[in-house]
């Protein structure tokens, strides 16, 4: 572990006395974490303290303690890609509260709040007065099963984007060994997604909780194997929260642009990306061919003038809804019930 001076972060003041550290200890329990390969930059404001710390086995152990020394009860960190889940799954595992925030929401409150300089330990303070200011953030549910089933799906739609990237190189003329390269790339891509296809399959066979939401989801025409898992990975929250919770989690949920007599065309944002992008298709299909119900709003909205793509946000919000009840309540698509859900 090393210590770097808290005055050289704007806002961090002076590390206290023995006395003052014990009497912060007491409500410093909220730390920011700015998460890098190599280094955790953890900021305690409450206590105006911040440390440094490898992103190691040892460098955790090393976190925790230091952790403790302050009472604290709550982490909060940002979303890096995949180096946060090693001290997420620790610090969990600790019995601390861990919340995973959006970067650009920490980023905007950085400058709203006047501070334009980032490094890792002024971004650390960012983040703990992030979470100060918006003290009722919680994290998705996290669970070893839900968070392997979501590392498969993010793995099959990856490898489908690279899929779809060498089927459209292979339109072009190219000499035979490139074609003959391209045809062996997509061989052994379609290969490694039937086993993750498999594997998905049976991890939501195999885990209780997750068969019975996927069966419930995999009613609805339209949504297959992957959709179903993606909703189950991606949206745990889903049937235990109101409607429009679910759209705006899903980011879906359309938000004003008006200000005094001008009234703005609505637009949709943030939520979870990876579950919109993989239920893009699935919603074109079923708003166009396959679910009755959601092929019925679609032509509505588009005979009103609504452009197809508008019409197509709007039908993957009008889904949420009706997952969201069907989840809640248990039971399967039914479109005499869930045609007005």
């Amino acid at each position: 572990m090393s210590s770097f001076n808290p005055n050289s972060c704007t806002g961090l003041e002076p590390a206290p006395s023995k006395e003052g550290s014990w009497r912060m200890a007491q409500t410093g329990t909220v730390v920011g974490i700015d998460v890098s390969k190599g280094t955790l930059d953890a900021a305690i404001r409450s206590a105006g303290v911040a440390a440094k710390f490898s992103n190691t086995a040892k460098g955790r152990q090393e976190l925790l303690k230091w952790l403790t020394d302050y009472s604290v009860r709550k982490a909060v960190m940002e979303a890096t890609g995949g180096y946060e889940i090693s001290c997420r799954k620790f610090l969990a595992k600790a019995g601390l509260e861990v919340v995973i925030v959006d970067p650009k929401r920490v980023r905007h409150f950085a400058r709203s709040a006047g501070q334009l300089a980032k490094n890792d330990p002024i971004d650390a303070q960012m983040i703990a007065w992030f979470a100060e200011v918006f003290d009722d953030l919680t994290g998705r549910p996290q669970d070893e099963p839900r968070e392997q089933l979501e590392q498969l799906v993010a793995a099959h739609q990856a490898l489908t984007r690279v899929q779809g990237q060498i089927e459209n190189w292979g339109e072009h003329e190219h000499p035979k060994l490139v074609q003959k390269a391209y045809q062996a790339l997509l061989k052994a891509i379609t290969a490694q997604l039937d086993n993750l296809d498999d594997a998905i399959v049976a991890l939501l066979d195999s885990t209780p909780q997750f068969a019975e939401r996927a069966e419930i989801i995999h009613s609805v025409p339209g949504l297959g194997d992957v959709s179903a898992a993606g909703i189950v990975a991606f949206l745990p929250e889903l049937g235990r929260v109101d409607r429009q919770a679910a759209a705006a989690l899903l980011g879906v949920a359309p938000f004003d642009a008006d200000s005094g007599l001008h009234h703005g065309r609505r637009y949709i944002q943030g939520g979870r990306r990876k579950l919109r992008n993989l239920l893009y298709m699935p919603i074109v299909g079923a708003a166009t061919r396959s679910n009755p119900v959601l092929k019925a709003h679609y032509q509505r909205l588009v005979a009103r003038g609504k452009e197809p793509k508008v019409a197509l946000m709007a039908c993957l919000r009008r889904l949420i809804g009706i997952l969201n009840t069907m989840l809640a309540r248990g039971e399967k698509w039914d479109p005499t019930k869930h045609a007005v859900a």
